[in-house]
């Protein structure tokens, strides 16, 4: 036997002494849950009533959760009021929702009233209006040699579709319209 190489598989002690071990114990509920919350806010900010949802789908008992959502707080990695400014400035500027949206948005993701209130105050009337005016401009490009009932009409739509009341939206479409057509007559 001298001249055949090893005839054991390198891993049979191995398997043998995995065989013997006791079971694997289950791992710790606040370490799974603390895992799970710092996945999802490794990914963006999150609201505390985010994470409990999602703890709960994935069978985190309620005590457990609150453990761990209650030291994320603390820590400061759960703060719904900055998470509030943020989430309304980035979706006022780069998606153009008006007040109204981005209220239910905010509500939507559990975020107290209060709170959200407050991060709706840096969207002024004004600040709202000018958003307006710039996603028709950008969308009135696009339109072409449309009629100006087409115009109206799917301008108004849009800006119903990202939360814009019908008064102002109305308003800036028709004068937005007026301007466009005087810009091409000159």
């Amino acid at each position: 036997m001298a001249g055949r190489r090893g005839s054991r598989r390198p891993n049979d002690d191995a398997v043998s002494g995995a065989d013997q071990r006791a079971p694997k114990p289950p791992d710790d509920p606040v370490a799974q849950a603390k895992e799970i919350c710092l996945r999802l806010l490794t990914a963006r900010p999150r609201t505390r009533a985010e994470l409990a949802q999602a703890l709960a789908r994935k069978g985190v008992e309620e005590d457990v959760a609150s453990q761990v959502l209650e030291r994320l707080d603390e820590v400061g990695l759960i703060d719904d009021a900055a998470f509030a400014e943020v989430w309304v400035r980035s979706r006022h500027s780069y998606q153009g929702l008006s007040r109204r949206a981005l209220a239910m948005e905010l509500r939507r993701k559990g975020v107290a009233d209060e709170s959200a209130q407050e991060a709706l105050a840096t969207v002024d009337s004004d600040a709202e209006e000018e958003r307006a005016r710039a996603l028709v401009r950008k969308r009135l490009r696009s339109l072409g040699d449309a009629e100006e009932a087409v115009k109206v009409r799917k301008l108004v739509g849009m800006l119903a579709r990202k939360g814009y009341g019908e008064g102002l939206a109305y308003r800036v479409v028709k004068d937005e319209v007026r301007t466009s057509l005087l810009d091409d007559a000159l």
